[in-house]
């Protein structure tokens, strides 16, 4: 089943209300704290949220209990998280990494207990997703996000330990697995890879290996279980081929999709925008048809919408009335396309 869902931090706001007012009562969470819900919006010039340093670790067992009931309170149920305690040590191989696998694990056991069934989680050390403007006029004057290679030449390099190699991520990547992925499969947690945002081999001197179809590929080679399995963002994978339906169908009929990011863009890797779900790049019927095709069961949301008339644009790419649009949009392909599938 397709499980039409919205992304929102542990903390309740109005979106909340509105959310399920478009018939989403699926939510796919962030740690309050977590490494995600710290770099989300602070990469791209918003505010990181404050948090309760006082607090049990974000990761740990009680702080995902407390949260997912605080959901559950107000009508939603968790089908995914898309956070993790830290985790560059482990991405860029260098000691220490044990101890972040070991809270990862941590992480991986208490959404088993608590029945949550994937774990949405990326490669990209030191940063989150990147962009060079988060103010881009686009359709009627909303604003979007827009990522510029040539911009980030006058941007300073990411911090890092000493030079980092991609085979320096693919070994961290490969260790990681071999910790993780038999715990995650006990656990019933897919750990379900996001690609790099955007998908480029170097984002400012930092090394980025999750970035081309044939990454994934060698991906699923990593650890055969059902564990080790993909983020199907569509926004970046739509930058790494021109035939987004084909991808999705070949991924898909592997099984390897565990969750859905439905979006699209405008452009190339090194110079694209994001764009309203309606005006992008790709066939969005066609993206739905193969997950039809394939019968993809998990969470979909969309993601990174244009902020609209009347709105702060301090949380770009995630302000509400974008994602209302966005929500109407895709319920309206799921029910003309994949009414089967769709809950």
């Amino acid at each position: 089943m397709i499980r039409l869902s919205e992304m929102l931090a542990p903390r309740p706001e109005p979106l909340w209300r509105l959310v399920q007012q478009a018939g989403v009562t699926n939510v796919v969470g962030t740690l309050n704290g977590g490494e995600q819900d710290q770099r989300m919006f602070a990469s791209v010039g918003g505010t990181a949220p404050q948090v309760d340093e006082s607090a049990d670790a974000p990761w740990s067992e009680a702080s995902i209990r407390r949260d997912t009931e605080l959901y559950q309170q107000h009508g939603f149920s968790v089908v995914a998280l898309e956070d993790t305690a830290p985790m560059d040590k482990i991405r860029l191989n260098l000691a220490g990494r044990d101890e972040q696998i070991e809270q990862v694990i941590t992480q991986v056991r208490a959404m088993g207990r608590l029945e949550i069934p994937v774990l949405c989680y990326n490669w990209m050390a030191v940063s989150s997703w990147a962009r060079t403007s988060v103010a881009t006029l686009g359709r009627g004057g909303a604003l979007v996000t827009r990522f510029s290679e040539t911009d980030t030449r006058s941007l300073p390099p990411l911090a890092a330990e000493g030079e980092v190699s991609s085979e320096q991520l693919w070994s961290g990547l490969e260790y990681f697995l071999a910790a993780v992925a038999p715990v995650a499969e006990e656990s019933g947690v897919r750990l379900s890879m996001h690609p790099d945002d955007p998908p480029l081999p170097i984002v400012r001197n930092m090394p980025r290996i999750m970035s081309s179809v044939d990454a994934f590929r060698r991906l699923l080679t990593l650890d055969p279980s059902g564990s080790n399995a993909i983020t199907f963002c569509q926004g970046n994978f739509a930058l790494m081929t021109d035939d987004l339906p084909a991808v999705i169908r070949e991924f898909g009929s592997r099984g390897a999709i565990s969750f859905v990011h439905f979006r699209d863009v405008r452009g190339v890797a090194e110079d694209f925008v994001e764009v309203f779900h309606d005006e992008g790049q790709n066939d969005m019927a066609e993206c739905m048809r193969a997950y039809a095709d394939v019968r993809f069961s998990g969470p979909m949301r969309p993601d990174h919408v244009p902020t609209m008339e009347g709105e702060s644009n301090s949380r770009p790419a995630y302000e509400t009335l974008g994602r209302l649009f966005a929500i109407g949009y895709i319920r309206g392909l799921l029910h003309a396309i994949a009414p089967q599938l769709s809950g």
